[in-house]
């Protein structure tokens, strides 16, 4: 059998010629060990352990398994089961539908999406951020920074219900224009209309991806690549003019300037260059005041666009009048090429001297006129024309709402007073647990608004966030706030005292690591190499199913069936099995059909 990893690189060496069409993709399928590398990427996900359709999980998981799903995809017998949907709550208080596949569906899809990414990525634009190796927001918004500097209006864009109203046709469509392969694309459209179940009530899909499927992502990056290409043609059309035409009063004083220099190299007495110095530099604090090139000159546009996912962003230098006829032409090609539909309430054209919201920042271009040395010594309007992200106020006060940790409050002014609050839901968690949650709510909001220009200002997250805490230790042990903040402290920083499996006493401090802005990122340069790692240890899961041989008893050439838990911690330590998986620190155990049987009837000790 073929290694993956060739195997995926040798399909990405013809990633980026879009001329270039694959014809015999299905049989990659056969591969058992594409299966294992599958197998290796998704095997830690919690939702694995949640019961599809078909009642399985991916416990019990064995090479047999693979092989029937391996057959059932030689002959074409195999068919995915309909989604499982449930529903979880939004931020917003409605419902959002939650699709569960079965694990086996799972697993054929993620070798599905490891060949669809080795087909494509490498071919996808540099404007296209979303479920990509190597990209993320940040790299969409460092593109932003980087390629929007000077425009004068933003198109905001968002699809409506892109992920449910995907066309199946449009969508094989798009594939079979370079993949030439009947079988593989046959298969994507038993995925695409595999259906959902709700209440044991059976529905069909008819149109978008499937709901909480691994292949969805990537699905929706090959249909939006059609947008990404139009944008690409329709920049060409749009961009004009090579530059800004200077600024007649700016031209004047370059010329005056341009005098002057003359003269103060003919100059031979002291005085007559100091007069003339002093002439130049009186000009270049003039030049200063006034616009370099003119802002409305009408034979220079440009166009710049960037997408994550279906939200996508259009710069435009040029008239409000050429932002509203790109937003059509764009609506027009949506709606009539991909048969998709732009969302009126939330496509907007905004001045960029106002604020757009993407990707959670909003986004704005300066217009200041502050100065500042460059690195020659000159004076230089170094903010002019550049692009600001901030971090919005009011989604860091609906994050520190919606977790609990803080009330508002109307002063006697009314002005609001945000204030810490306990989070009682949390009291009856371990020391440690409750630390660990709010480092790890800090962090996250953090990690993400850390490019933000205004980014130190998410100390005030964090101060709400730390008081928070103090209250909520405060609530469990029914003490006041300032005994548990001197309890808690730990030289100058806050912590909690633990003992780890081994006995030793350790400390785990809460976050303390600033909130400075980070620097942005320069690029965002592809490796189009897929995010794997080549598994060959012998503690890979495949290698423990091939050695064929029970961790807990020991037999040898048995076929293996591999154990999962959802949460090593949900492990209580009273039974063997237990015990040895803690001690191994692994969510697996490969055991043979006899102790598996027995562990789950409960006489495994």
């Amino acid at each position: 059998m073929r290694n993956p990893i060739n195997l995926l690189s040798s399909l990405q060496k013809h990633s980026s010629d879009r001329s270039y069409t694959f014809e015999r993709l299905y049989r990659n399928l056969y591969n058992r060990e594409l299966f294992a590398l599958a197998y290796q990427n998704i095997y830690a996900s919690q939702g694995n352990m949640t019961k599809g359709t078909d009642g399985k999980t991916i416990d019990a998981m064995s090479l047999n398994r693979i092989d029937g799903i391996i057959a059932s995809l030689k002959d074409e017998s195999y068919q995915p089961q309909p989604s499982r949907r449930t529903y979880i709550p939004k931020k917003n208080g409605k419902m959002r539908p939650l699709g569960i596949p079965s694990f086996d569906d799972k697993l054929v899809q993620e070798c599905v999406r490891l060949l669809l990414e080795a087909v494509y990525d490498g071919g996808f634009a540099k404007t296209s951020h979303g479920f990509r190796p190597n990209h993320s927001c940040h790299t969409a918004l460092s593109q932003v920074q980087v390629c929007f500097t000077g425009v004068k209006w933003f198109v905001e864009g968002d699809i409506k219900g892109f992920f449910d109203n995907i066309d199946h046709e449009v969508m094989v469509g798009i594939l079979a224009e370079r993949i030439k392969d009947e079988r593989f694309l046959r298969l994507i459209r038993k995925f695409l209309r595999a259906g959902y179940l709700e209440d044991w009530h059976y529905h069909n899909t008819y149109s978008g991806t499937p709901q909480g499927g691994i292949v969805s992502p990537i699905l929706a990056n090959i249909y939006l690549d059609k947008l990404d290409r139009y944008m690409e043609e329709l920049k060409k059309r749009f961009d004009k003019g090579a530059a800004r035409s200077v600024y007649p009063e700016t031209y004047e004083l370059e010329k005056k300037r341009g005098v002057l220099a003359k003269k103060l190299r003919n100059a031979h007495s002291e005085e007559d260059k100091d007069e003339i110095i002093a002439k130049i530099r009186e000009i270049d604090r003039k030049k200063l005041t006034m616009p370099y090139s003119d802002p409305f000159d009408a034979s220079f546009k440009r166009l710049q666009y960037v997408r994550y996912a279906d939200d996508f962003l259009v710069g435009v230098i040029g008239s409000k009048e050429d932002a509203i006829a790109i937003k059509e032409q764009v609506k027009a090609f949506v709606a009539d090429t991909l048969r998709l539909e732009l969302s009126d309430e939330k496509t907007l054209i905004t001045h960029s001297g106002k604020k757009a919201r993407f990707l959670g920042y909003d986004i704005s271009v300066r217009r200041s006129i502050a100065t500042k040395r460059d690195k020659a010594g000159r004076l230089c309007r170094h903010l002019s024309g550049t692009v600001n992200l901030e971090m919005p106020q009011e989604l860091m006060r609906k994050k520190l709402l919606e977790c609990g940790a803080m009330t508002i409050e109307k002063t006697v002014y009314g002005k609001d007073n945000w204030k810490a609050k306990a989070r009682y839901y949390l009291k009856d968690n371990d020391d440690l647990e409750i630390l660990d949650q709010y480092n790890s709510e800090i962090r996250g909001f953090r990690n993400y608004y850390c490019i933000a220009n205004n980014a130190s200002h998410a100390s005030s997250f964090g101060y709400i966030m730390q008081y928070s805490m103090f209250k909520t230790f405060a609530t469990k042990y029914r003490t006041s706030m300032s005994k548990m903040i001197s309890r808690l402290r730990i030289g100058k920083d806050f912590g909690v005292c633990f003992t780890d499996k081994s006995g030793r006493t350790k400390t785990r401090l809460f976050y303390n690591e600033g909130f400075a802005r980070r620097p942005m990122l320069k690029t965002a340069d592809v490796d189009i190499l897929p995010n794997t790692v080549r598994y060959s240890s012998t503690t890979s899961l495949m290698d423990r199913l091939s050695a064929r041989q029970c961790e807990l008893c020991g037999r040898t050439d048995v076929d293996i069936e591999m154990h999962h838990v959802r949460k090593l911690k949900d492990l209580k330590g009273k039974s063997y099995w237990e015990r040895f998986m803690i001690a191994r620190n692994r969510k697996t155990l490969a055991l043979c059909a006899d102790c598996h049987k027995n562990l789950h009837s409960g006489k495994l000790n």
